[in-house]
């Protein structure tokens, strides 16, 4: 029997799917590049992702998240824990599935020391 995640419902639907689907623009497009240069800048690695809240990364690559009136920490933080620790989730299996070329070439970001 293979591996099956439980399903945890959302409770603050709106700020979570506002959130991903910011991750979602960062990851489907061409700020992509411009995403794991700033993460390189900045000294952060691919898999911290409350750092990369803290310091508004997603902000600076994501125009509509940037123009909403909420910053990514603030849309964080104001979900509840499961819904922060599926988020966690779905942004770490996103930058799991970038293509391997762009991995190569950001190898910093994908450093776990």
């Amino acid at each position: 029997m293979a591996y099956q995640q439980a399903q945890i419902p959302v409770t603050k639907t709106e700020d979570f799917e506002q959130l991903k689907a910011a991750i979602d623009r960062v990851f489907n497009s061409a700020a992509l590049e411009k995403f794991y240069r700033k993460l390189q800048g900045k000294n952060v690695r691919g898999r911290e992702f409350e750092k990369l809240v803290d310091l508004k990364l997603l902000e600076e690559v994501d125009a509509a998240l940037a123009g909403c009136g909420k910053t990514a920490k603030q849309l964080y933080e104001s979900l509840a824990l499961s819904d922060q620790a599926l988020m966690r989730e779905f942004y770490l299996e996103r930058i799991e599935k970038v293509d391997p070329k762009i991995r190569l070439k950001y190898q910093r970001v994908y450093r776990y020391y």
